[in-house]
């Protein structure tokens, strides 16, 4: 029995479905690039919150002891250490610009002090998004992603209202989130096409399989950063990984003081043994 001709596949159908499954990985590949984009600048903007003092005053510690090193030794490799170290410093920022965030007009916040003196800390405000805010960020993400449309008109109006929506995610705005929602259900619906093209779809393959491309790079280029690398240590705890390090840096910055003190006080006795 011969088929009829309205019931045999066309020939683009495969291809129509291949060019629809790539389109779909395609969007969840780029929601997780951007979760972890978020994920590592907000990590980042808190990592410099809590630990930029302690880095910088790690720095000076080291650049002093070299110095002092230098002064009692006055061996010429250990002046040019010295040197080197203290080249490497930045100018010094004023003391607003170095304790940004953390400083009144009566001096440093409780934090900065408990900070610098090994007391409890309060932790930053948090700007990670909450699992609501991911999961209507995700939502919309799917629903609203400019890779679904066909027509340039359709596709920059989805590209202008993701754009507020990555805003909002990146803030960590629960409540815009949902205003957004609210607004893509009330919007003109995506306009049916219809089959495209056989040539059409290969270069829209091609064109996927592209920005694939282009998405592992900027993924790679994330986990293979000093964030993306410590946030990767403690994904489920950031807070916990920045406390870990705190301890740590405070430890080190101890041990440093405890060097400098001990040369100085050494530079200090051979000074009076001379005069003596």
């Amino acid at each position: 029995m011969t088929t009829p001709d309205s019931e045999r596949p066309r020939p683009e159908e495969r291809l129509e479905r291949a060019v629809r499954a790539a389109e779909q990985a395609l969007i969840e590949y780029e929601i997780a690039v951007e979760t972890f984009r978020v994920e590592v600048e907000n990590f980042s903007r808190l990592h410099h919150q809590k630990l930029g003092p302690m880095y910088a005053r790690l720095e000076e510690l080291d650049a002093r002891i070299a110095e002092a090193r230098a002064a009692r030794t006055g061996d010429p490799e250990d002046l040019r250490r010295a040197e080197e170290l203290r080249a490497r410093l930045l100018p010094m920022p004023e003391v607003e610009e170095l304790f940004h965030g953390w400083m009144d007009g009566e001096g440093l916040f409780p934090e900065a002090a408990a900070m610098l003196t090994e007391q409890p800390v309060r932790p930053p405000q948090r700007v990670r998004p909450s699992e609501e805010a991911r999961r209507l960020y995700r939502d919309l993400a799917r629903k609203a992603h400019p890779d679904l449309a066909q027509e340039e008109g359709e596709r920059k109006r989805r590209e202008e209202f993701l754009t507020r929506v990555n805003a909002a995610y990146a803030r960590g705005d629960e409540a815009e989130l949902r205003e957004l929602t609210g607004e893509w259900a009330a919007g003109p619906a995506p306009k049916e096409t219809g089959p495209t093209p056989a040539e059409e779809l290969y270069a829209r393959l091609e064109w996927l399989d592209r920005r694939k491309e282009l998405l592992t790079t900027v993924q790679r280029e994330l986990e293979e950063s000093a964030i993306g690398s410590m946030l990767r240590l403690a994904p489920e705890d950031p807070d916990r990984l920045l406390e870990e390090i705190a301890e740590k840096l405070l430890a080190d910055v101890s041990a440093r003081e405890a060097e400098l003190a001990e040369l100085v006080g050494q530079a200090g006795q051979s000074g009076e043994a001379g005069q003596g």
